[in-house]
């Protein structure tokens, strides 16, 4: 092997894990977002890019945190929302049917379904 041939592989080689570093390494700052709604109507939509702790009216807390958001408070009786994973910028949703509050997360621009709908089989 040449001389400039050695450069040449080193210099593409030394690209390529740079390349990969920043696509997969390197955070892009693509956050989604979550809506809360409580009985039917929107109560805030908050990004998931900053974390803080959101007070639901008089009965729900929740914390985001790392981009998620877990339910941390609810004054209903069996506390199943507090239980429910994590929701991320992937999607998915936190319920309390006892205090109507619906935490629905929201994709960022890098997700894959972005109509915030069920999958359903007819």
């Amino acid at each position: 092997m040449k001389k400039k041939e050695f450069i040449f592989i080193s210099a593409l080689l030394a690209f390529s894990i740079l390349l990969c570093l920043y696509v997969y390494v390197v955070p892009h700052g693509k956050y989604g977002s979550i809506q809360i709604t409580v009985n039917g109507e929107l109560y805030g939509t908050y990004s998931l890019g900053k974390d803080q702790v959101i007070q639901i009216g008089d009965t729900n807390v929740c914390e985001i945190k790392n981009g998620e958001v877990k339910m941390t408070e609810a004054d209903c009786p069996d506390h199943l929302c507090m239980k429910q994973p994590a929701v991320g910028s992937s999607g998915g949703y936190i319920v309390c049917l006892p205090n109507k509050v619906v935490i629905q997360g929201e994709g960022g621009s890098d997700s894959q379904d972005s109509s915030g709908g069920f999958d359903a089989v007819v």
